[in-house]
């Protein structure tokens, strides 16, 4: 795979953030926080009902667009902020560009600013990950 910096990474889509997820993921987890499942407990906070996703999930949701663009092993490390929360129904997308490249040993690396956005731009969780590249071919 040819890769240059300044390459766009393809995009990654959830058409819908769904409670389903939520409240399976909260099973898992074991996460008794009724912000992922009780809407009741969301309107005393506030936010109108509105399930929280789990930052996890909205993790998962960039992890799965890094994977498809360079592999199931290509992800060295990451490092994520969460500056807003996903909710319940929203449609959200991983992005990312490649900021820079270099070789380790054999390999190279590409240090990419990954993120995932509402469809208006909203910046709902912000990353740098550094991605194993697959062999250049022609």
């Amino acid at each position: 795979m040819k890769v240059e910096v300044g390459d766009a990474i393809p995009a990654w889509t959830m058409e819908n953030v769904t409670p389903e997820r939520m409240k399976t993921v909260a099973a898992i987890l074991r996460d008794p926080t009724p912000i992922h499942w009780d809407r009741e407990a969301t309107r005393k906070l506030g936010l109108e009902g509105r399930l929280l996703n789990q930052s996890p999930i909205n993790l998962g949701y960039v992890v799965n667009m890094l994977m498809a663009w360079a592999g199931p092993t290509c992800i060295r490390r990451i490092r994520t902020e969460f500056p807003l929360p996903v909710f319940d129904g929203e449609r959200v997308s991983a992005g990312g560009v490649v900021t820079a490249i270099e070789t380790e040993g054999d390999s190279r690396v590409a240090e990419c600013e990954v993120w995932l956005d509402l469809d208006d731009g909203t910046r709902k969780v912000h990353a740098r990950a550094w991605i194993a590249l697959p062999e250049e071919t022609e």
